[in-house]
């Protein structure tokens, strides 16, 4: 019997049965994510006994408003995330489009979109660095081939000011991420509507503009959405492959989080508070926007 025809109380009987069978899980779930969230807010707000700090306060965040490291950490992770954004959503779309009839007939095309997904960020970083590092194999090769005089005239592409390293990491880990959620819808809606669109006399552009964009833009937009929001919080790539400054707020976190003096952990942990409310916001606002444009659906918590 399907689920509309059954009855209210019946229909409130299974929410409840399957509330109730997912509470062990969700409250441990819960348990973990809340004490961890309630300690940093805590902690952030100046109630760190070992630092000797006994009373709620704003100061730490008041600090954060007037210190320069912050503000050039924040703009650089804003960009990194945007950017790399940006270019995966781009070029994952070009793949998936490209790949759209060979992937689902072919198990090589499918294994090389996935194979990248199991390899770790921290792999990719050590890779990284042995490919464009002016030691890298590119450099060295640049060198045998005579298009440099040393492997040292190769661009500073690895521990850069401007975080070109931690940009291509993202961007070869996150499209092929973009292009199999994109793949996936498209393989799911299939060309019906390009081919009515072709029989009408639509252009290849026209079709990609009015019906192909239109169908792929809620999976491009969550996926996106997703790669975002885990690039602005990111912490491995970015403490590899990045400069101490300035370096992604992830990092900043870290380093103060460490340090040996225990009256910076509360600074610390403030700006990892900001990492999440600010990734929270950007969600927030990014789905409602995304609703607006493309119609996403909107979940339930927002």
């Amino acid at each position: 019997m399907s689920k509309k025809l059954l009855p209210p109380h019946l229909r409130r009987s299974r929410r409840f049965g399957l509330a109730l069978q997912l509470a062990p899980a969700l409250a441990v779930i819960a348990g973990l994510f809340a004490g961890g969230l309630g300690l940093a807010l805590v902690e952030s707000l100046g109630y760190f006994a070992p630092a000797g700090e006994q009373s709620f306060t704003l100061a730490h965040y008041r600090a954060l408003l007037g210190d320069a490291e912050f503000h050039a950490s924040l703009r650089l992770t804003f960009g990194l995330a945007a950017g790399a954004t940006a270019i995966s959503a781009t070029a994952g779309l070009g793949l998936a489009l490209a790949l759209r009839t060979a992937a689902p007939r072919s198990r090589l095309a499918s294994a090389l979109l996935q194979v990248p997904l199991a390899v770790p960020h921290l792999a990719m970083a050590v890779a990284l660095i042995n490919v464009i590092a002016p030691s890298g194999l590119i450099a060295r090769l640049a060198f045998t081939l005579g298009v440099i005089s040393a492997p040292a005239d190769f661009p500073a592409l690895v521990n850069d000011r401007y975080g070109v390293g931690i940009m291509l990491a993202y961007v070869f880990k996150e499209t092929p991420f973009i292009a199999l959620m994109t793949l996936a819808l498209l393989v799911r809606v299939g060309d019906e509507y390009e081919q009515v669109a072709r029989t009408l006399g639509a252009s290849p552009w026209q079709r990609l503009r009015y019906v192909t964009l239109p169908l792929v833009a809620p999976a491009v937009v969550s996926a996106a959405l997703v790669v975002f929001a885990f690039i602005f919080g990111a912490f491995e790539v970015p403490f590899i492959l990045g400069r101490p400054y300035p370096a992604m707020l992830s990092v900043v976190a870290q380093h103060r989080y460490l340090s040996v003096n225990l009256a910076e952990r509360p600074d610390a942990v403030a700006v990892a508070v900001v990492i999440s409310l600010t990734t929270a916001l950007l969600v927030w606002v990014y789905l409602r926007l995304a609703r607006l444009l493309v119609g996403v659906e909107r979940p339930a918590i927002f």
